[in-house]
């Protein structure tokens, strides 16, 4: 039997497209669920951005200049890919190939701009879910405890998440995230669907 018969036979990977404004925690709901699921896997983003303390490159984000970063876009390397807070952010193709080949779930953590595009290419494989905090008051502090940005920058975050949230209907779950556990579970029952 020749690869290509193989890799058609077995189950492609579906893709899960998560969204939310800076602060909503869809990263610690993320890494929670990815600890207790096997078949999961995070999709690295390249980014030209400087690393957060503990950010580790080529685990939490790929690092590189803005110089690398357009010659990806130039080559046609990216799924989608967005300037926000003028950083470029994206998700390259052959990493998410590689994963759905294995037959492996892949999250996208994206903002709404690229989800846009990448439902576009991925269709009928994908889900998309939006993290929202319970109200914008919840999450100007949770921005400010976690003590990462300027006042000038919490403002910016706050600006910018009033309008991502002004997506959250295109999105094909909507998870309000007061209570942990709850926003948790409620995640994992949309990974069961």
């Amino acid at each position: 039997m020749n690869f290509w018969i193989i890799n058609k036979m077995s189950k492609l990977g579906t893709v899960y497209i998560v969204s939310a404004p800076s602060g909503a925690g869809k990263t610690s709901l993320l890494k929670a669920l990815i600890e207790t699921n096997d078949g999961v896997a995070v999709s690295v983003s390249h980014t030209t951005r400087k690393p957060r303390p503990q950010e580790v490159n080529g685990q939490h984000y790929h690092f590189v200049s803005h110089e690398v970063f357009e010659k990806m876009i130039t080559e046609d390397d990216f799924i989608e890919y967005a300037k926000v807070f003028d950083h470029y952010y994206g998700t390259s193709k052959a990493s998410v190939d590689a994963l759905t080949q294995k037959g492996l779930d892949v999250i996208l953590e994206i903002d709404w701009q690229g989800a846009r595009q990448a439902r576009e290419i991925f269709k009928n494989n994908c889900v998309s879910i939006f993290i929202l905090p319970p109200n914008l008051d919840a999450l100007h502090e949770r921005l400010v405890k976690r003590a990462q940005d300027s006042q000038e920058v919490i403002v910016r975050r706050m600006q910018d998440a009033q309008n991502e949230a002004s997506h959250a209907n295109e999105y094909d779950y909507v998870i309000i995230n007061d209570n942990f556990n709850e926003a948790l579970a409620d995640l994992r029952a949309c990974f069961r669907v």
